[in-house]
């Protein structure tokens, strides 16, 4: 993939827009970096969706990455518009983890939203998750839900990007697109 690509990068849940994904890209040397800082508990999913839908629209994005909660509203997106996605610990149950970790939104609204990723094209989507995350305990539905060879699970990752080897990872997939 051409560094000149433009990526939408997709926090986590109290996470940064600047998280470990971002470092990841630009130690790749990829600039052209949209990264919302969105405050989940203040939007609705239709809502997040919608703002980042526009994103892709307004900016021609490229790319799709997620992390965590983000890694949910990339596979939407993803499966929505056919566009290449990254994720890191997708967390693509939200309604059942996003309540453990204090979220009181409408949890139902998070339904007609996860119905969509039976469109994923899993050809066109990598994720690398940590073995050891002590927030996301469902990598194995993510697993078989992708079912390719770019889905890795890495001894003594955590939940944190930080834990997991994301510049190689990222470099190893980028080179590849």
């Amino acid at each position: 993939m051409d560094t000149q690509t433009r990526i939408l990068n997709i926090h986590g849940y109290h996470g940064s827009a600047q998280n470990a994904a971002f470092g990841a890209l630009t130690a790749n040397g990829f600039t052209r970096i949209t990264a919302p800082q969105i405050d989940y508990d203040a939007c609705t999913p239709d809502a997040v969706c919608d703002m980042l839908r526009g994103i892709i629209r307004e900016q021609q994005i490229g790319l799709l990455t997620g992390t965590s909660y983000g890694g949910f509203f990339a596979a939407v997106l993803a499966a929505e518009s056919g566009l290449p996605a990254i994720f890191v610990n997708p967390c693509l149950m939200p309604f059942l983890h996003l309540p453990r970790l204090g979220y009181m939104g409408d949890i139902r609204a998070f339904l007609p939203l996860f119905a969509s990723l039976g469109d994923l094209d899993s050809r066109r989507v990598s994720c690398i998750v940590g073995a050891d995350d002590e927030i996301i305990d469902t990598h194995d539905f993510t697993e078989r839900l992708l079912g390719n060879a770019r889905f890795r699970r890495i001894p003594g990752g955590k939940h944190s990007g930080a834990t997991l080897p994301l510049p190689d990872y990222f470099g190893e997939i980028l080179r590849a697109m």
